[in-house]
């Protein structure tokens, strides 16, 4: 549409057809009749620069706003038709051209422009004005987030800056007293429009940083038009929440309005009632959390009085009169006992058996024993056993060891004899 011609030209009034005379009186509605009439055929196609102010989008799809320079304002509408066909999205500030008709709103006698198009025309000096301080705050860190501090939880005392008369100031108080009626609220007055609020408001909240009484302050106002809510952009207001040692929480206009105030305070809100939402619990919400919360501690003790009965009872299972202990102790004694009496004579028999096995083995070559099969035993003079004949010589004394009893002799001859393997040995004789 930027590029599109308009349609019309401002033009002048031209008189129209006289009404009836005085003499005969005129219904209202008469009368708007014939100045409809009047503005229908004295105005052709109209083209009109302005600032929208007050824009309403109704759900019909119609736009209802004002248009407006510094000196005059008038009502607009365009119907939902011609608004489908504007090629940008318009807000409060915007300066725009549009190709439009004058005409009267009969039903309420009141004067409008109907717009058939529009186009931008540059934003509107308050919006740039806006957009100026916004981006210079922004370059100094007032709207980094790091800035931003936690609310109290739960708030001790709540400060409340706004008009005494404003229906924000009765939504709030309503929403606070219904969520949380315990917490103490104080009111800290204040224009919060015109060219004297934005000194009233910076005031206000000096008021309550200078009390102490209050750990979180709510700035709230109403919705309205940009230069409704201009108090809320102005740059002494800003630092001053900036600066404040109490968290601020903002819900100034409606949920789509931003202020330069939304940007600085620690929590912005999108209504007042929004705010008080913000810094306060619902007694609702409380008492069901403390229920569940009451209920969770319930199960959990009972699981553990469970537990700790159980283990009461295994140990009232372990723990016995100290005679049952005694009494199990000397049973136990008796029955080491008698396993180390078993053990000890099964010990004594394997030793006898043993022993027993020796002496047989023992027994088995004894000399006594070969004696006792018929062998003697030679021993020289020297009393050393004699193995081999050939040791001794004829004459020599001997000694002969028999089973039973010794006999001493003398070697009448040294015969030759064979050794073990059979073979012939030779014996010396006397010489």
């Amino acid at each position: 549409m930027e590029n599109e011609p308009f349609k019309g030209s401002m033009t002048g009034v031209q008189p129209g057809p006289g009404v009836a005379g005085a003499s005969a009186a005129l219904t209202v509605s008469q009368l708007n009749r014939s100045v409809a009439g009047l503005l229908d055929r004295g105005l052709g196609p109209l083209l009109v620069r302005g600032e929208i102010s007050n824009l309403t989008r109704a759900a019909s799809g119609h736009w209802y706003f004002t248009l407006k320079d510094a000196a005059a304002q008038v009502r607009a509408v365009m119907f939902r038709g011609r608004a489908q066909g504007v090629r940008f999205v318009p807000r409060d500030g915007d300066q725009v051209e549009v190709s439009c008709s004058a005409s009267l709103y009969q039903a309420r006698g009141e004067f409008q422009l109907t717009v058939d198009a529009m186009r931008q025309a540059g934003a509107g000096d308050l919006y740039r004005r806006f957009l100026e301080l916004k981006e210079k705050l922004e370059l100094e860190g007032l709207f980094d987030p790091q800035r931003k501090r936690a609310l109290p939880a739960p708030p001790q005392c709540i400060g409340i800056v706004t008009s005494p008369q404003a229906a924000a100031l009765r939504d709030v108080l309503t929403t606070l007293a219904r969520r949380s009626p315990q917490v103490p609220v104080i009111v800290y007055p204040t224009m919060v429009q015109g060219a004297e609020a934005p000194a009233a408001i910076e005031a206000a909240l000096a008021s309550a940083v200078r009390h102490g009484h209050c750990d979180v302050v709510l700035m709230v106002r109403g919705g309205g038009s940009i230069e409704d809510l201009w108090a809320f952009n102005d740059e002494r207001v800003a630092r001053a929440v900036a600066n404040s040692p109490i968290p601020v929480v903002s819900g100034v206009g409606h949920e789509t309005d931003f202020t330069i105030v939304d940007f600085v305070s620690d929590l912005r809100a999108p209504t007042p009632t929004g705010a008080a939402v913000a810094v306060v619990a619902d007694r609702s919400e409380l008492r069901a959390r403390l229920r569940t919360g009451a209920q969770t501690m319930a199960r959990a003790m009972g699981r553990s009085l469970q537990s700790r009965e159980q283990a009461l009872d295994g140990a009232a299972r372990l723990l016995r009169p100290p005679s049952a202990q005694w009494r199990e102790r000397a049973q136990r004694l008796d029955t080491l006992a008698q396993r180390s009496a078993r053990a000890l004579r099964s010990r004594l028999e394997q030793c006898v058996q043993r022993a027993t096995a020796g002496a047989e083995q023992l027994e088995l070559v004894s000399p006594v024993a070969v004696l006792g099969r018929g062998y003697a035993i030679v021993r020289d003079a020297d009393r050393r056993i004699v193995r081999d004949a050939a040791a001794l010589r004829a004459g020599d004394p001997i000694a002969v060891l028999f089973a039973v009893g010794e006999v001493a002799a003398r070697v009448s001859e040294v015969r030759a004899g064979e050794d073990h393997d059979g073979g012939s040995i030779p014996l010396r004789g006397d010489g």
